[in-house]
């Protein structure tokens, strides 16, 4: 099912003994395009120090009552790597949480989620200190050695990044649309009221961007304005089915991703 990311915003995070905190925002790598972490503010039992949560610890998310379980406790994150969620989140950065949940290493591998295309590390239990296979361990070090290598990008930052088509701006971005069950960012939803009469609310798919200027904040598409204003009409606020998608995909002449 696809969901808009700002729907994420306020929902409980429930460990296995109780709350966690509120999600306050989501990083998203610019390579696959997905969600790699949940913000969380932790608020007063932990001093309001904000943590990163792993779809891979997730097992249920819940709309009805906007509640994301995940299977770890609450010392589990009390004890987890400081992460300053404020500044550029480094490879090295992120192998040192992975080790120390003993999750998977999203980034080794050609799949969304390294070596498959789902947030699974198999039936056993999350664990602190997991131990990651030697193979594994020698390409993480490869890609730690780079500090720098940063590549993940906050949602609420892209927020309000205009769209520039091949001939004209056409909106700006206003949300994201989700699939709940790989993570995977599938489109902007872009808000093009302000740029012309008339304009409504369209939604972009992220395999269709050509590149983004994250100085400029600009996010190239290969596609006219004329496209985009003669695109079928949605509806925002309900979900986006297969079919639908299907029908932007063919008018657009682009290839479906499924």
């Amino acid at each position: 099912m696809l969901r808009k990311v700002t729907d994420l915003n306020g929902y409980s995070i429930l460990a296995t003994d109780g709350e966690l905190g509120k999600v306050k925002d989501v990083f998203f790598d610019d390579d696959k395009w997905t969600i790699r972490y949940l913000v969380v503010e932790t608020g007063s039992w932990l001093n309001s120090r904000q943590v990163l949560i792993s779809p891979y610890s997730v097992s249920q998310v819940n709309g009805i009552d906007q509640s994301i379980t995940v299977r770890l406790t609450q010392e589990q994150v009390r004890n987890s790597p400081d992460i300053d969620t404020h500044q550029p989140i480094s490879r090295q950065m992120e192998g040192d949480f992975s080790r120390y949940y003993g999750l998977g290493n999203y980034w080794i591998g050609p799949e969304l989620w390294g070596t498959g295309g789902y947030p699974l590390i198999g039936s056993r239990e999350l664990e602190g200190g997991g131990h990651i296979p030697s193979s594994a361990e020698e390409l993480l070090q490869q890609t730690s050695d780079n500090p720098e290598d940063y590549h993940l990008r906050s949602a609420q930052d892209v927020n309000g990044y205009h769209i520039q088509g091949t001939d004209e701006e056409i909106g700006h971005v206003q949300d994201f649309l989700f699939d709940d069950e790989t993570w995977a960012l599938r489109y902007f939803l872009v808000d093009t009221r302000n740029w012309w009469p008339g304009g409504r609310k369209v939604v972009v798919a992220t395999h269709w961007i050509d590149r983004i200027d994250w100085g400029s904040s600009l996010v190239h598409v290969n596609l006219t304005q004329e496209q985009i204003r003669n695109s079928p009409e949605l509806d925002p606020d309900r979900p986006l089915d297969r079919a639908t998608e299907t029908t932007l995909h063919e008018h657009y002449g682009k290839r479906i991703y499924w």
